[in-house]
């Protein structure tokens, strides 16, 4: 059988915004040129209306109210988002304890490998989006991807505030942040094949300077015939990511 292989996530960096003012735009709307200008050096296909708007996106250092303002008379849940992102301090300080974060696709291994080691160090397993707000994950995920998105990224900073809490009584190991946000927000956002993505070192994959940061992120990965097997004995309903990841090759790409 296929062990599942870790590897450590890319050094992470503090994130600055060109022009560093909050850009709010409608649901699906792109900024303007003059709202957003690409960084010298150039990055993705040049004149990219997605790129633009990644830096205007869930992937920046803002935790998206707007966007969830604006749909909140429809949706009710978003609202009460809102209500429980407005109780969390907006510079969390984490405590003395590590705090570690595992990255995957599905059927990598991720809650196998998280609870060992939540066992092994006698720590807290904390996953995302956090318990209080998972139960409306099907609700946001039939929503348009900019809805979506904001409920994830609304969601990291939630889950930021129990992790300052629980670092400071043990280690926390957690399962998935703010990497699986940024992933899914650039393989979206970004047309084109793999070598249109921005740089390596470019800032849109720069942790965002006002969420909490974990001492260590390891990538989960696994051959991806022996994650299909894993994902066919669940027998579980594919997901909307998934079911895109097996369709759009150039998007799993992207993706992973």
């Amino acid at each position: 059988m296929e062990k599942t292989k870790v590897r450590q996530a890319v050094p992470l960096q503090p994130m600055q915004v060109h022009g560093g003012a909050d850009i709010h735009l409608q649901p699906g709307e792109d900024p303007t040129p003059e709202q957003v200008k690409a960084p010298e050096g150039g990055c993705g296909p040049v004149g990219s209306p997605h790129w633009s708007r990644l830096l205007a996106g869930p992937v920046a250092p803002w935790r998206e109210e707007p966007t969830l303002e604006q749909c909140a008379a429809r949706i009710p849940e978003a609202g009460a988002v809102l209500d429980l992102l407005e109780k969390c301090p907006e510079h969390q300080k984490k405590g003395r304890f590590p705090v570690v974060v595992f990255e995957g696709l599905d059927a990598t291994g991720k809650t196998t490998v998280t609870e060992s080691v939540k066992d092994t160090l006698n720590g807290v397993l904390l996953r995302s989006p956090p318990a209080c707000i998972s139960q409306w994950r099907t609700i946001f995920d039939d929503e348009p991807a900019s809805i979506k998105r904001a409920f994830y990224a609304a969601g990291n900073y939630i889950l930021a505030s129990e992790i300052a809490e629980a670092s400071t009584q043990a280690p926390v190991i957690i399962d998935r942040y703010w990497h699986s946000t940024a992933a899914y927000t650039i393989a979206t956002e970004i047309n084109g094949k793999v070598q249109d993505l921005p740089p390596v070192h470019d800032e849109v994959y720069q942790w965002p300077e006002d969420l909490l940061k974990p001492d260590l992120v390891l990538l989960l990965t696994v051959d991806p015939e022996e994650r299909a097997h894993r994902l066919q004995r669940r027998g579980l309903e594919k997901t909307k990511e998934e079911a895109e990841l097996e369709a759009n090759c150039l998007f799993r790409q992207r993706y992973t």
